[in-house]
């Protein structure tokens, strides 16, 4: 598959409009599906080699609107890894403690250590998305936010970190379905929150501010844009881009500092 129609070119003016949600990539589903347990083999093969090489780093950003699917996304695509060698986080709301310091301050203590892969379930452009939108901060603190963010992640590459971010793009229509479900499967009652309808209500605005920050795509920190609509098709392009990463980062394991077929094991 071609993945570069789903990454946004850095420079270039970015509007949602560019990518359809329900894109499928020439792909149906059973072939998709066919298609999967392949790549989660190479994606557990490549996370051991980066943890054995222990030289470089991984961090996955997952964005998206409400029920956009980054759970479902680390269930399907991030499992295929070996979880000894993964770090999950999942950003909230800023305690007092982190009120009290830089916007990245948080963030950057939870960045992956050496032949780790790290994930941000929702991550440091919360702090310029859901401020912005609800005018907790204005344009110019946004505008230098982003700032920010570009030299923050340009630090983590420097620093031997792959940088690879997914916004997740859903449908207006598709969102309501899937919070609809929520509220039909007794299950899945704990997963709808009221103010996710407050937040939906602000779909333009959102689009606006994803759009934005959709701007800090860089060759070392890329986003995608991935059509999410169809969860198997979310899961095959995710886990496409992550194994063409890994393979371009090509880690080695070290080698034996003694002769293997000398040992004899009694």
């Amino acid at each position: 598959m071609n993945l570069d129609p789903y990454r946004v070119q850095p420079g270039q003016p970015t509007s949602l409009r560019q990518w359809a949600t329900d894109d499928d990539g020439g792909y149906d589903k059973k072939d998709a599906r066919a298609l999967l347990p392949e790549l989660q083999d190479q994606l557990a093969q490549l996370q051991e080699r980066l943890y054995a090489e222990s030289k470089q780093a991984l961090l996955i950003v997952l964005q998206a609107r409400d029920a956009g699917g980054k759970d479902g996304t680390v269930k399907h695509v991030i499992g295929a890894f070996n979880p000894n060698g993964v770090d999950i986080t999942n950003f909230k709301v800023p305690t007092a403690a982190e009120q009290a310091h830089d916007f990245l301050w948080r963030v950057h203590a939870h960045a992956p250590r050496q032949g780790m892969v790290g994930v941000f379930n929702r991550s440091h452009y919360e702090d310029v998305l859901v401020t912005r939108v609800h005018g907790q901060i204005d344009e110019a603190t946004a505008t230098r936010r982003l700032g920010h963010i570009r030299a923050f992640e340009a630090l983590l590459s420097d620093s031997g970190t792959r940088v690879l971010k997914f916004y997740l793009h859903i449908s207006l229509e598709e969102q309501k379905a899937r919070l609809q479900a929520r509220l039909e499967d007794p299950d899945k009652h704990w997963k709808f929150n009221a103010g996710d309808l407050e937040e939906r209500a602000l779909w333009t605005d959102y689009t606006a501010a994803y759009e934005a920050a959709l701007g800090t795509s860089t060759d070392a920190a890329p986003w995608y844009v991935i059509p999410a609509d169809r969860k198997w098709f979310r899961n095959l392009l995710i886990s496409q881009i992550i194994v063409e990463t890994l393979t371009q980062m090509n880690p080695q394991p070290p080698h034996a500092d003694f002769d293997p077929l000398s040992v004899q094991i009694e």
